[in-house]
């Protein structure tokens, strides 16, 4: 996990620092494609596997619960900041 995040952040870093070469500036739409292709991969790959799609109810349940936690969680921050920070407070 540790050398997927690393990678990560060493592209932030060579992206950051060569930001101004013309090439790089070009290349947004193949990356956009190949992100696609690997995405398609991936369903193809877990579509294979028969584990898999064989909990699909369970794991998609529990999918839904995380997702459903997740968003919630944000809202309810997002909330917290602007009530505490952008709104404007009345009779002050």
């Amino acid at each position: 996990m540790f050398t997927v995040i690393g990678i990560m952040f060493g592209g932030i870093a060579a992206g950051y620092l060569l930001r101004k070469v013309e090439l790089l500036q070009k290349i947004g739409k193949p990356i956009s494609y190949t992100i696609l292709l690997l995405l398609f991969l991936l369903g193809i790959s877990v579509g294979a596997n028969d584990a898999i799609v064989n909990n699909l109810t369970t794991l998609g349940g529990q999918a839904f619960l995380i997702a459903l936690a997740g968003t919630a969680g944000s809202v309810l921050a997002a909330w917290g900041v602007y009530h505490f920070f952008f709104k404007e407070r009345r009779g002050e």
